[in-house]
């Protein structure tokens, strides 16, 4: 109730203006430069941080499975789960920085001569920082959506197409790929509308600009300027609505599937 409440008011704080009710906000939201670097930012940082983090989710899963299923393998594996996101992003700065421990012991090595010499890999522009720290904490949850998947999926269909002559690359497509993709799909999604809306971890390891969609509503909502407020609202909202519509949809879709491969595969 209380959420409903905070959307509802939030709305109405987009729409008001002198005491008027206007949709201008919203409109001019889409002639704002900053606004739309910033999407697009947040589009690129969470749709590589998403794909990097399932394809290697899914490949450690697929090669370590049997040793997954033990308990110090799975341990081992999850620990990053159990540590905040902030946590994982100053972890980040201080083994990343330009003086921090990875360019130390390459100073001290003799591998590099300046600390300068070390490439900026976090509060960089290209955002690299944001994006490890999303693939180191998002893979462990990877790989905890798709091991139950693997421990459930027959052998049988394996085996035929084994038996068929299929290669490694037909064996995925046909006997894994149909099964896993359901979970695949839900997985990528809530790691999309998780890392699109996050704050903490763009806000320790970005940069003044461009921003992420979180850290420009954040900025907008306690500037010194009450007009910059609407804005903030009318673009969270938007954000929000985009990513929960869309998580709809694809949880949608994916039930559809999982009814088609329930029924056999059959249509309908």
């Amino acid at each position: 109730m209380v959420f409903g409440l905070g959307m509802i008011t939030a709305f109405m704080e987009s729409l008001m203006d002198d005491g008027t009710l206007t949709m201008g906000y919203y409109m001019e939201l889409f002639t704002k430069e900053r606004f739309m670097r910033s999407v697009f930012y947040s589009f690129w940082i969470t749709a590589v941080s998403t794909v990097l983090s399932l394809v290697i989710g899914l490949l450690f899963v697929r090669v370590f499975q049997e040793k997954l299923r033990g308990g110090t393998g799975r341990l081992l594996v999850w620990i990053p789960m159990l540590f905040p996101h902030f946590v994982w992003a100053y972890l980040v700065f201080l083994l990343l920085n330009q003086s921090g421990f990875l360019s130390n012991l390459l100073g001290v090595s003799g591998l590099m001569a300046e600390r300068t010499d070390f490439p900026v890999l976090v509060q960089d522009p290209g955002g690299v920082g944001i994006m490890i720290t999303y693939i180191w904490k998002e893979v462990p949850f990877v790989i905890l959506m798709l091991l139950p998947v693997y421990a459930s999926l027959s052998q049988g269909y394996k085996e035929a197409a084994t038996l068929l002559g299929a290669n490694r690359v037909h064996i995925f497509t046909t006997a894994e790929w149909p099964f896993i993709k359901p979970a695949i799909i839900e997985t990528g999604a809530i790691l999309f509308a998780f890392i699109f809306t996050a704050f903490e971890v763009p806000q320790l390891l970005g940069v003044t600009s461009p921003q992420m969609i979180a850290v420009l509503t954040y900025e907008w909502f306690y500037s010194g300027a009450w007009t910059d407020r609407p804005f903030a609202f009318a673009a969270l909202l938007l954000a929000g609505g985009a990513v929960g519509l869309s998580m709809w949809l694809l949880t949608h879709a994916m039930n559809n599937e999982r009814l088609r491969l329930a029924s056999g595969g059959r249509g309908g």
